[in-house]
Formats: C-alpha cells, structure tokens, sequence
C-alpha cells in the first residue's frame, strides 16, 4: 500500500489493514500531527514543570487567571447530543470482536469503546480495533467460539458508542510523520473519526468521545483544536463531535469549570475517574510525606473526604454548566461458582450506585454485562422517565482546595495483606498487559492498568516514606522483593499450566523498576510499551 509522503509504517499490514489504514486516512493523521504534535510536546513538558513545583513543595489550587471564567454564570455547554440524552448506565471495554458484540447488545445506554486504559496497544488492537468499530456500525461484524455465535440486535436496541483514544503521553510507534512517533491519541481519534463519523451521524448519532489523563483546561483546549480542524477538513459541521473528560487526575479537579469552558461546543460532560484519581493523587505527592500518604488501596472508599469534595464538586460543577456528571466504575465480576461472594459485592455495587444516584450524578459506569440491570434499576429509581438529573443544581456544595487536599483525613491502614495485594495485582495485571490484553479478572474484579498504576505507586510512596506496616516490619526493598517471589509462587501453583514462565518474569522485572527505582516512572505503561513489539 502506498503512504503520503512523510508517513512511515513500522508495524505489519495484516489481512484488511489496508481498508482502515489508506493513504486518505494516514494523509489526515499526518495533519492532524503536523498541526498539533508541537504544542502536545509543550503541554507534556508543563506538566513535568508542575510536578516539579509540587515535589518543591508547591501546592494545588484554583487558578486566579481564570476566575473570569469560573465566576461567570451565563455560559453553558451544548445541549446534549443525539444518543446522549439519557446515559444512566454506560459499559466499558476493549474494541476486540467479541466484546464489541456484547458491549453494544448489553442494555446499557452506552459504550465505552476503550483504546485506553481497558486495552493493551499493541499494533493488532489498535488497527484491529479500529475494524471492529467499522464493521458494527455497517453491522457486518459477528463472531463464533465455542459453538456460540454472537450477532447484533436491532440498531435501536444498541448502546452509543463513545471512543476513548489514549491520552496525551502516550505514542503510536507504529506511525511515523516526518520522521517522529505520532501522537497515539491522535492516531486512535483520527483513525475512528476519519472512517466512522459520517457513518454514526448517518444513524442519526454522532462521532463521541472520551478523553483521559487530561492535567490542565489548555489540554483540553488543544483538544477543542483538533476536533474544530478534524471537522473542517471532512466538512462536517462544528460542535457534531462530543466529548466527555474524564476527571482522574488531581490538576484536572481544580480546573473542571475551565475544562468544560474550553470544550463547550464540544462538551458531553465529566466523568469521575476515581481509580486513576487516586493514582494521581499519589503520584503528585510521592514526595511530601506523611500528609498526602494514604492507606492501602482497597481501604480507600468513596466516603474519605477527599474523594466525597471531589465527586461532588463534580456534580454541581456539571449540572452548573448543563453538562453531565458520570460516576465511576463498578468493578466486579460475577462470580459462576460462589453465590456468597457475588451476594457480598453485589450489596457493594447497589451501595455505590445508589450514593452516586443519590449525589446527582446522570448515570455510571459498570465493567460487566451481569451488572447493567443493577446500575439501570438504581438510577431507574431517581430518575424514573426522565433522562438525567441537569436539574439537580447541587448549589448548597461548596468545596474548598484544602478539601480537594485533605488526604491525611482518609481513614484505614497498610497492612501486609495490602502489601501482598498490591504485588500480586500488580504482577498478574501486568503479565497479562504484556500478553495483549488489558481487561484483566483478578480476585473478582475487573482490572485496567489504573490499577497496576496504583499498586506500584503506592509501594514506591511507602518505600520512599519510612512506612513500617501495621502488623509487621518497615517496607523495605528487601521486603518487597521477597514478597514478590513469594506471590509469584503463590501465581504459578494457582494458574498450573496456564502459567507463562517467561512473561510473568518479564512482568516481575517491570513491576519492581517502577515500584522500587530511586527515580519514580510517570506511566508504568511507558516502559511497558518499550518491550511491546
């Protein structure tokens, strides 16, 4: 196949490629890049500053440059898009064929097609993702396994699917434009929107989007730049893509107003992107001590003030604005086997839905097909036949920095079980990633890399912060190392034969570097990618 000049290809052109990547297709990709791909660098490098101030003992706050904007109650964002008015339980999961499937026949409002943190990207996802897309939207896709056929319902029957490109820090080594990687959200925005935008508005929706990892409202604002450019040169109207930003990283929550700002012609809402946020939280303040550490993860809950000011900043911010507010994820699996344990998370689930309900939020997210009906009867409850609750103005919340901030209020421990947890998530997650997939089952729970992110961060924070353990020693490199084996041990005998030898001490040797170097690693997911092929 032929390339516009200045495009390279590094990865393999497979059966059918050539129908996703055409020369049309790399050509707007190689403008999309050579627009945008400097000012994504700068932005890259302004977070690196702030994280510098922060480890210099800086702080966070409200930006006083943009209180205009703030303090301003006339503007809103657009009203909301066709397929998006009612969004009151939404799926989540990679593009691969049989999830397309059954995310789409699901029940649920809508669909999360992740080319993010649910995915591994390896060159065969991304483009085979991308496929994926194409084909259930010409309702040409199907799949067999098992003596199980899988086949689409009714189009009116179908979730809306919303694609979530990688974010900002992250390259497609595969593509080349003069000579440098492209940007990998580029390059998944680009792809889906160049081949797949006429056909969503066709059915009567439209080209939507979720945007991850975002630090700042200028990173939203180059956002807004790309998608006014993107449908300029298709001749599609402005204000025809919608996007949500998902609010998981620290930076990002004091500067929600501003984000919805600088998309709002553009804008869809926010969603609470709790696990990611916690990584943040910990990974701004690795460095400042005992007052931004925090308990083991799964200690951390929805009721620590921290995150109470933060979700429901994130309600009144949105419904202030017109915009809607999506909860976070519900992570559990069902279990085949053990009805104790699914009785025990499914109470956890309805527990969750129903705060978020409750606080206002218009709809949530679930990890499962099994757990669509549970979050749609929740907040069937609240809203009835209404589609959101923009109404619900939530004036009477009012959060202050020091809330955002006020992580040494959170309460519980770090135990060795914790420690132990962390390591064997992290390790089982991770060799998995490396194999190609990045939805991972683990201890009954549905797993992204958020969660591996968190695990390692945590370690390197206690490490680097003379934690000794509620019932036991001083996290040590030592002790951490042993316990590493140990669970590898404790990994092999439970897996038998689907044990991977190779890629679980590939998996080992990636998870102590970014748990234990001196030098913390921004993205476990960067390293990883290196010894992708």
């Amino acid at each position: 196949m032929s390339e516009p000049q200045g495009v390279e290809l590094t990865g393999p052109v497979r059966e059918r490629y050539d129908e996703i990547l055409t020369p049309e297709a790399l050509g707007f990709l190689a403008a999309l890049q050579r627009e945008f791909g400097g000012r994504r660098d700068e932005l890259l490098r302004k977070r690196t500053e702030r994280q510098e101030e922060l480890t210099g003992g800086g702080t966070l706050d409200f930006l006083p440059n943009t209180a205009t904007v703030r303090h301003d109650g006339a503007w809103r964002v657009a009203k909301p898009a066709p397929g998006l008015e009612d969004r009151r339980v939404e799926i989540t999961g990679p593009t691969d064929r049989k999830m397309t499937i059954n995310a789409l026949n699901s029940g649920a409002k809508v669909w999360l097609a992740d080319f993010e943190d649910a995915n591994t990207p390896l060159w065969d996802n991304m483009v085979g993702g991308q496929l994926n897309l194409r084909d259930a939207l010409d309702r040409t896709i199907d799949f067999e396994t098992g003596g199980k056929s899988y086949r689409l319902k009714p189009d009116e029957e179908l979730a809306t699917i919303v694609v979530r490109p990688r974010g900002w820090h992250l390259d497609e080594k595969h593509v080349l434009v003069d000579g440098t990687r492209m940007s990998g959200s580029l390059f998944d925005f680009g792809l889906y929107f160049f081949h797949c935008a006429r056909r969503q508005l066709a059915k009567g929706k439209g080209p939507y989007f979720y945007l991850p990892k975002m630090e700042s409202h200028l990173e939203a604002r180059l956002w807004n730049d790309v998608f006014n450019l993107a449908q300029d040169l298709l001749e599609i109207p402005r204000g025809t893509i919608r996007a949500t930003v998902l609010i998981e990283t620290i930076p990002a929550a004091f500067e929600m107003e501003e984000i919805l700002y600088e998309l709002r012609d553009h804008s869809a809402g926010l969603n609470a992107g709790r696990w990611d946020y916690l990584f943040s939280v910990i990974k701004k303040f690795r460095a400042r001590g005992r007052q931004f550490l925090l308990p083991e993860r799964n200690a951390i809950t929805m009721t620590a003030p921290f995150m109470r000011a933060y979700t429901e900043l994130l309600v009144r911010t949105c419904h202030k604005r017109g915009a809607h507010a999506i909860g976070g994820m519900a992570a559990f699996i069902p279990s085949r086997r053990d009805e104790e344990v699914n009785k025990a998370a499914f109470e956890k689930v309805r527990a969750d839905k129903t705060r978020e309900s409750n606080d206002g939020f218009d709809g949530s997210w679930v990890a499962h097909p099994d757990l669509v009906p549970v979050c749609r009867e929740i907040f069937d409850g609240v809203l009835g036949e209404k589609p959101n609750q923009l109404d619900r103005l939530r004036e009477e919340v009012s959060v202050s920095a020091s809330d955002l901030l006020a992580v040494d209020k959170t309460p519980g421990e770090i135990t060795e079980a914790g420690l132990r947890n962390n390591i064997s998530v992290g390790l089982q997650y991770i060799a998995t990633w490396l194999g190609g997939n990045g939805a991972v089952a683990i201890f009954n729970l549905m797993e992204d890399a958020a969660t591996a992110e968190i695990s390692r961060s945590q370690i390197w924070q206690w490490l680097h912060n003379d934690v000794s353990l509620a019932d036991g020693p001083k996290v040590t490199k030592e002790l951490v190392e042993r316990i590493v084996e140990e669970e590898l041990g404790k990994i092999r005998e439970s897996y038998g034969d689907a044990f991977d030898e190779q890629r679980f001490a590939d998996a080992a040797s990636l998870f102590t570097e970014v748990a234990l170097a001196d030098d913390y690693v921004d993205f476990l997911t960067l390293p990883a990618y290196e010894r992708m092929p």
